[in-house]
């Protein structure tokens, strides 16, 4: 038992003292070479030897038979153009099954293959071989900083070294940045719209605006799929033929929105105020909010003629003094809606629910077919 301090050459002449024998190299209980004193922890078992090979104590006393007396030969790579001098019995027997130690198991079988000084040619990245080559001498996977671990990894993956795969790929996943879902703020988005070609389909499915100041934004046939745009200002914003699809728009502002021919299918706007929007397309391209949660949702004097609410949920919602001429509410559950001064002339009503909906002073007379509940 000795204790370890100082540098590499320090324990090698305490072992040396306490040995009685010309120590030269230090290996972990696994066969690693050990070149830095800062890789030994508390209570490693070290093997130390004057050259020789590394011989598991719990398998054999003797090296396996065909790599006696080259093992020991120190030996120079070439790679890529860098040198790097090590042992045949670091490239082999960490990982006996690797390409490396296949290369070097036997001495003949790289024929010819070196340069004028005798070392080793492998066509490979040097600043990603080190990391490996280091590796097999300890077993410990360093690699400097500004080395590309995916690099790493490659290199890892052509040479076969499996456990240095499992060591990287945990690495690579520790060090990726966690994702960021803050929301997008007005000034990225102005960056964002600035930097995007006029002509260019500006796609923003999915993304999170959540509470995002957009109004009076110029926001014309975005796609805004699926995107979280919960309690957002968008008052004055021009809409005209967005995709709102999926969106999450509870507890927005749209006050005063230009919606001409916007697509809000299965839109969320539970809560969300739409007073005084304008729907109404001149063109006659009809806005699409089929399917939609607009469940106490504010559109008090918005102009929505031929607007498709099929099958929509416009429960306890605020239609008053609402355009609604020639609109498509079949299915939709109109349930204690304020539909009050609107107009629904030529609307369809077929299979609407409209229990405790308030009707009063109704522009054109509504005729109640069977099919209305």
């Amino acid at each position: 038992v000795v204790a370890v301090y100082g540098t590499l050459s320090d324990l090698l002449s305490v072992a040396s003292s306490k040995l009685g024998i010309k120590a030269t190299s230090v290996y972990n209980g696994k066969g690693g070479l050990i070149d830095d004193i800062a890789l030994i922890r508390d209570d490693d078992v070290l093997f130390v030897c004057e050259g020789e090979p590394f011989i598991d104590p719990q398998t054999d006393s003797k090296p396996p038979e065909g790599l006696l007396g080259f093992h020991t030969d120190w030996l120079t790579l070439n790679v890529g153009g860098r040198y790097f001098t090590t042992t045949r019995s670091t490239l082999v027997n960490k990982e006996p099954d690797s390409m490396l130690a296949h290369m070097f198991k036997d001495k003949g079988v790289w024929g010819n293959k070196q340069d004028h000084r005798g070392a080793f040619l492998i066509d490979r990245s040097p600043e990603y071989f080190e990391p490996i080559l280091n590796y097999l001498r300890h077993g410990q996977l360093i690699v400097n900083d500004g080395i590309n671990l995916l690099g790493v990894l490659e290199e890892a993956r052509f040479f076969g070294i499996d456990s240095l795969i499992e060591h990287l790929e945990v690495a690579i996943k520790n060090s990726q940045p966690p994702e960021d879902h803050s929301p997008i703020s007005r000034k990225e988005f102005v960056r964002f719209l600035l930097a995007t070609p006029t002509k260019s389909e500006l796609r923003c499915q999915g993304l999170n605006f959540s509470g995002a100041d957009l109004s009076r934004l110029d926001l014309r046939y975005i796609n805004f799929k699926m995107a979280n745009l919960s309690r957002c200002n968008l008052a004055h914003a021009n809409l005209c033929c967005a995709n709102l699809e999926r969106a999450d728009l509870s507890g927005s502002v749209l006050d005063c929105a230009n919606l001409q021919g916007v697509k809000m299918l299965c839109s969320n706007a539970e809560g969300a105020s739409l007073k005084l929007c304008n729907f109404e397309d001149p063109s006659g391209l009809k806005a699409n909010l089929e399917g939609a949660n607009l469940k106490g949702v504010d559109m008090e004097g918005s102009q929505m003629t031929g607007i498709n609410l099929r099958v929509a949920t416009l429960k306890n919602a605020k239609l008053k003094n609402c355009n609604l001429r020639g609109a498509t509410l079949a299915g939709t559950d109109l349930e204690n809606c304020d539909l009050s001064g609107c107009d629904l002339q030529e609307a369809n009503l077929r299979g609407s629910n409209v229990k405790g909906a308030i009707f009063e002073e109704m522009l054109t007379p509504l005729h109640m077919s069977q099919s209305v509940r």
